[in-house]
């Protein structure tokens, strides 16, 4: 009775520690864009229960998902930023890059539409006008690929903003929303998170369709010569599953508000 008492704890604490049932970690940095939408809590699950594994989330602009990718302190990233993703294969840090889904930007403004804009289909003519009545505009400022787009969109403007009116926030898209909203401002946003917070602000799209607004996603496996502790066999199921005819069904129909937030390329 009593070496029955012994071994019952021993045979469990086995059980828990034995190597088919440790949970494996895959590290994904991602933009807080695509966790922001609601996308992640449909996309992860899946694959988690399929390969026994944990995805640890990340979620921060695209800039500096980057970062974490050139440091090794993950094993694959989910961005959209094409020449900064160009950029970081060309140098080395990662490999097997592949398209995932696009969505659009948005210019978002308050219903008195300050700067007269709601409908205009030329977003760098948009801009302009947003600098030229000094409506407030709230920025991400936070080298996120958003940042990187409205960056390239006063560039292409030939404007470089700055004053009382221009607002650089240094946080994640959905805060940014909420901010702009407050102030009645402008901002520029992806679709899917402004469908996801579309609820809490006051904002509404005002500009779209430009083709200067297509906002494509890609996936990257980090590149394991220059960090041999990244998890290949794991990263590469990963970047199957995402790219998937089960995932792309996913995708496409994950909605919020009935709205349709995220497509994948035919």
């Amino acid at each position: 009775m009593e070496r029955s008492k012994v071994l019952l704890p021993l045979l469990i604490i086995i059980l828990f520690c034995s190597p088919a049932m440790a949970i494996d970690h895959l590290r994904l940095a991602t933009t807080t864009s695509t966790e922001n939408s609601g996308l992640l809590t449909v996309l992860l699950p899946p694959f988690e229960l399929a390969n026994n594994c944990k995805v640890d989330v990340i979620a921060v602009g695209t800039g500096k998902a980057i970062k974490l990718g050139e440091n090794g302190d993950v094993d694959v990233i989910l961005v959209h930023a094409r020449s900064k993703e160009d950029k970081f294969i060309a140098e080395g840090y990662g490999v097997d890059r592949r398209d995932v889904m696009y969505n659009d930007f948005v210019i978002l403004g308050p219903v008195t539409d300050p700067a007269k804009i709601n409908g205009i289909d030329d977003v760098v003519m948009a801009m302009q006008k947003i600098a030229v009545t000094k409506s407030i505009f709230v920025s991400r400022g936070d080298d996120s690929g958003t940042h990187t787009r409205e960056k390239q969109l006063w560039a292409a403007a030939g404007i470089a903003p700055a004053g009382d009116w221009y607002l650089e926030a240094g946080r994640g898209m959905g805060e940014v929303i909420i901010m702009a909203g407050e102030r009645l401002g402008y901002t520029l946003s992806d679709r899917g998170t402004y469908l996801a917070f579309k609820e809490k602000t006051p904002l509404q799209i005002v500009v779209a369709g430009d083709s200067r607004l297509f906002n494509p996603y890609g996936v990257i496996m980090v590149n394991p010569r220059r960090h041999p502790h990244v998890k290949v066999a794991l990263s590469r199921k990963f970047l199957n599953y995402l790219t998937s005819m089960e995932t792309r069904r996913r995708i496409t129909g994950y909605r919020k508000g009935g709205e349709q937030l995220f497509y994948v390329t035919e």
